[in-house]
């Protein structure tokens, strides 16, 4: 697709009944079909399929592209089998976050999926990358993704348009890693499982009717299609940032507690590590992600981007905000880390109750127990 292709993108699956259209960075695809609530629901037990087919994805080609790939990244791509599922993040030379593929290598190639918005993006920098290395990169807009969650992928398995399914890591701290929420086991993330499945393009609207065929077997429930609704909900439940929605220009992996699926502390060189070292080590980013409850009863909902105030005070912005089933509205947002834990904030002029996704103190178990240089630092004012 061109430029002016992805912004005018629309899937064939909103010719389907009851299909109301996205926007924003899902532009182009449903929102729901017409029962978001029964949606979410039958999407978490696993029964629903939503259309992502305006995802991007990217393929690396040539014996060069894991090493190659790994040199740039924040993640230790060296030895990943084929068909194992990881993410990466690729940021500047300021430890800011640029790009954040899902990942996966089939033996041939390895497999980017990204937002639609970047994939033209991250193809263009892997290109500028590729110098004297035995490497090819590609945009695949012969390739669509769908969306499933609780084992759902497995109705595609044997899909003859599937090409592969990247099942989510998140939130399970990757070793070499570290987190800034709770343990694994603790995490309200732990439990939801969601993948991407990649299918050919030209077969879309034949996989959404292959899921959605009645089943013969005994007392399982009609499947059917969900929209971006649901699937966000279920991302916003498990405190899962999205570069579409919680990055800007000054975001660190820190700040959203993206060290635990994306980063690896000690794979080597890469272009921002400085960043990611100094704030392990010290602690203290500048602003933490939030998970936020909002007042429903006035039935006014914020939007992306609006402002969040603890009192008169500017303190952060929104970044997502979603009706989830059982929460009611709830949003994430990203605010000064500083902001006490036990503030009552109002987003959009909504009140809003703070869960806690990154800590306050800004510290993770792998940080040193004494800041690097401190007893230096005091034998030089003893001298």
């Amino acid at each position: 697709m061109t430029a002016t292709e992805e912004t005018t993108y629309r899937s064939p699956l909103l010719d389907r009944p009851g299909a109301v259209a996205d926007s924003g960075p899902d532009a182009g695809v449903a929102l729901h079909y017409g029962d978001p609530v029964h949606e979410q629901r039958a999407l978490a037990r696993g029964e629903a399929m939503v259309d992502l087919s305006h995802l991007g994805v990217v393929t690396v080609t040539g014996p060069d592209r894991i090493s190659w790939l790994n040199t740039l990244s924040s993640q230790l791509l060296l030895g990943l089998e084929a068909g194992a599922s990881t993410e990466l993040l690729l940021l500047d030379v300021n430890g800011h976050v640029e790009h954040a593929p899902a990942v996966q290598d089939d033996g041939e190639r390895t497999w980017l999926i990204t937002e639609a918005a970047d994939a033209a993006p991250l193809a263009a920098f892997l290109d500028s990358m590729r110098f004297m290395l035995r490497v090819e990169v590609e945009r695949r807009d012969d390739v669509a993704a769908v969306g499933t969650a609780g084992g759902g992928w497995s109705v595609l398995a044997d899909h003859p348009a599937r090409l592969l399914t990247w099942q989510d890591p998140w939130p399970r701290t990757a070793p070499g890693s570290t987190h800034y929420g709770p343990p694994d086991a603790e995490h309200p993330g732990i439990e939801i499982h969601r993948a991407l499945t990649l299918v050919r393009r030209d077969a879309l609207a034949a996989v959404a009717a292959d899921f959605c065929a009645p089943t013969t077997e005994p007392g399982a429930r009609p499947r059917r299609l969900a929209g971006t609704w649901a699937w966000e909900a279920l991302r916003v439940e498990a405190w899962r940032p999205r570069l579409g929605r919680e990055v800007d220009e000054r975001t660190i992996p820190h700040e959203l507690d993206w060290l635990r699926t994306g980063v690896h502390l000690s794979k080597g060189c890469y272009r921002g590590q400085e960043t990611i070292a100094r704030v392990v080590n010290l602690g203290r980013p500048p602003r933490r992600l939030v998970m936020l409850h909002l007042d429903g009863s006035e039935h006014l909902m914020p939007g992306p981007g609006e402002e969040v105030r603890h009192g008169e005070k500017v303190v952060g912005r929104l970044t997502t905000v979603v009706r989830h089933e059982e929460l009611g509205p709830v949003a994430l947002a990203v605010v000064k880390r500083s902001v006490p834990a036990d503030a009552t904030l109002t987003a959009g002029g909504v009140a809003a109750a703070q869960e806690i996704v990154v800590g306050t103190d800004g510290v993770t178990d792998v940080r040193p127990a004494e800041r690097p240089g401190a007893g230096l630092r005091r034998r030089d004012l003893r001298s």
